[in-house]
């Protein structure tokens, strides 16, 4: 008898546990913060740029407020508009150093970029246009 109660109840417990990890979000598909995916297309645009050196974020536009449709349910894995721009730095474009670490270069380029962009990790987040500022 008590063996089939220990039975019972580890199995109680194991389908708890299965039904919490089927539940919960995986690391994997966690959101990104706005700010966090917009720095994230940063590097991915130093990376596939053929410039010199490389861009660091100089302002970013805050996110557009949500339209409020009763019968719709946004789609967390939709891609979302982005503007932002983005400043040439000192640090040349094949170094390790990260551009946050790197001073903006005097008199550099300033690009304007505007997107859409996912704010999970797995998605390309290349929806982007950057165009050089006057």
């Amino acid at each position: 008898m008590e063996t089939q109660r220990a039975s019972l109840s580890l199995g109680c417990w194991s389908l708890w546990l299965l039904l919490l990890g089927l539940v919960l979000p995986s690391a994997s598909a966690q959101a990104l913060s706005y700010r966090e995916a917009v720095l994230r297309a940063v590097d991915q645009l130093n990376e596939r740029s053929s410039e010199a050196h490389l861009y660091h974020l100089l302002e970013l536009d805050p996110p557009p407020l949500p339209t409020l449709i009763l019968d719709q349910v946004e789609d967390p894995g939709a891609r979302k508009p982005v503007s932002f721009r983005v400043k040439e730095t000192v640090c040349p474009r094949l170094s390790l150093q990260p551009p946050e670490q790197c001073d903006f270069k005097e008199n550099g380029l300033v690009k304007q970029c505007v997107g859409t962009l996912s704010l999970y990790r797995s998605d390309d987040p290349f929806g982007l246009n950057c165009n050089e500022v006057s």
